[in-house]
């Protein structure tokens, strides 16, 4: 498995703050990674010097490799068994689903949704994100049309 990055704590930090005064590219970069991407979805994202740009947000601490190689990965034989985890409470619940929801925002309009973006993440209740959640649609429609739009709203109705 290719290596995959994901925010720290730090990157997280910067995201909400803005406190280090990242340029646009690698603030956009630092948006983009989500530890489900690796380096070649990436670079697909930002062409141009996306391997440097995150050799710096790695090396600032912004974020950092999550993925584990093929070779390195565990075989079911070598797990241990773990107990069930508890049932999700509503709030992880909610949080699961903002956080699904700010994804697909990221991925269907990019940078662009930035600010409709940074507004969902600090949506504290289902009240908050719904007419965000509209407004992240609309942005939708705005960058990939009608189609795209009603499918990311249809995604998340049950907001």
């Amino acid at each position: 498995m290719p290596t995959r990055f994901r925010k720290t704590a730090k990157g997280l930090a910067e995201i909400e703050t803005r406190a280090h005064r990242l340029s646009p590219r690698l603030r956009a970069l630092l948006i983009m990674v989500d530890g489900k991407r690796d380096l070649a979805a990436l670079e697909a994202l930002m062409p141009q010097q996306a391997e440097a740009a995150l050799a710096e947000l790695t090396s600032q601490g912004f974020i950092e490799a999550s993925g584990e190689s093929a070779a390195a990965a565990p075989t079911p034989a070598t797990v241990p068994a773990q107990p069930a985890p508890p049932p999700p409470s509503p709030a992880a619940d909610f949080e699961k689903l903002r956080r699904e929801a700010v994804r697909a925002l990221n991925d269907l309009a990019g940078p662009a949704a930035e600010t409709v973006a940074l507004r969902m993440e600090k949506a504290r209740n289902t009240d908050e994100l719904r007419p965000l959640i509209a407004q992240a649609a609309q942005t939708v429609a705005n960058m990939r049309g009608r189609a795209a739009a009603e499918a990311y709203a249809a995604r998340f109705a049950q907001v």
